[in-house]
């Protein structure tokens, strides 16, 4: 399984990758919501682990501009913000779910699945 992990935090995305590193063969970063629409179509992951909150293009806007290009997409939002206005946000933008970054054991069964 190929992973993407959007998150402008670099100690953020190696904890994601280390968390979830038995599940996936490839992990893909990104530091920002700016590059992942080229990431995805260069990839094409089997998830992307989306942040909500970056310093150029926030993870909804990124989310709706994968979705738009690439309606298959799987999209994880993974934020630290937990408002339920945040999670159905996230929802209409795309994601399919959203994990708090406080409790990853419900991503790496999002990830299990497969």
């Amino acid at each position: 399984m190929k992973v993407l992990i959007v998150d402008d935090n670099e100690e953020v995305r190696r904890m994601i990758s280390t968390f979830i590193a038995d599940l996936v063969d490839e992990v893909i970063e990104c530091s920002d919501g700016i590059d992942v629409l080229t990431a995805y179509s260069n990839h094409r992951p089997d998830f992307v682990l989306m942040d909500l909150k970056m310093k150029l293009v926030d993870g909804l806007t990124a989310t709706k501009q994968i979705k738009q290009e690439f309606p298959e997409a799987r999209i994880v939002m993974v934020s630290q913000w937990e408002e339920q206005r945040l999670r159905n946000a996230a929802t209409l933008a795309g994601a399919e779910a959203y994990v708090g970054k406080a409790d990853l054991d419900p991503l790496r069964k999002i990830l299990a699945e497969v």
